[in-house]
Order: structure tokens, then sequence, then C-alpha cells
């Protein structure tokens, strides 16, 4: 269970990391839509595990691995948004995910 500390950087992650991710968007994805949809940050507030949600892309692995390698980058540019409100950064580790299409899957076998 997370703490309501948690539960507020978690939030102001999602909510930074989101904007970041948009201005980073025709850099990084050719036409595809990338959305952070969950972000878990560890009780000790060392970690960040960012969850992306990536529509309308040919190979989505490869979007992700690209988010990956600019990872340093993103947290560069989110460093510099939220010095105030945190003493220390969170590592970011990116992860895909496919709870859309889980959803997608159930409905194709339903039909």
């Amino acid at each position: 269970m997370e703490t309501i500390r948690q539960n507020k950087i978690s939030k102001l992650l999602q909510k930074d990391l989101s904007k970041i991710i948009n201005q980073l968007s025709n850099e990084l994805f050719d036409n595809s839509m990338v959305s952070v949809t969950k972000v878990y940050v560890t009780k000790d507030l060392s970690i960040a595990r960012v969850y992306l949600s990536i529509f309308a892309a040919k190979d989505k692995k490869e979007i992700l691995d690209k988010v990956r390698t600019h990872t340093k980058k993103i947290k560069y540019i989110l460093a510099k948004q939220i010095r105030h409100q945190l003493r220390v950064i969170p590592d970011i580790v990116f992860y895909e995910d496919d709870s859309l299409d889980y959803i997608e899957n159930i409905e194709n076998l339903l039909k």
C-alpha cells in the first residue's frame, strides 16, 4: 500500500513527465502518441516506475527503446522543473502499459 507522500509524488511526476514527453514527441516518436498512464514510486522515493501507453505505432518496442535511451535527458528536464518540490529526483524506469491491448483482446474474444 502506498503512503500519502508516495501518491503525491507519483501524481506530480506523472503530470510533469506527461508534459515532457509531449514536448519531446516530435523528436522521439514519428506519428505515434505516447502517454504516461501510471507512475509508481518506491517507499524510499529513489525509483519511479513509469508506465507508458503507446498508440498508433508500428513497433511499440522500438519507441519504448527510444524513450529508454533518452532517460537521462528526460530526468534532467524533470529535475529542472521540480527542483523546488523534491530534494532528490528519483531514477526513472520506463515500462510499456499493455492494459489497453489486454482489454482489446478480451473484447475480441467476447465477440
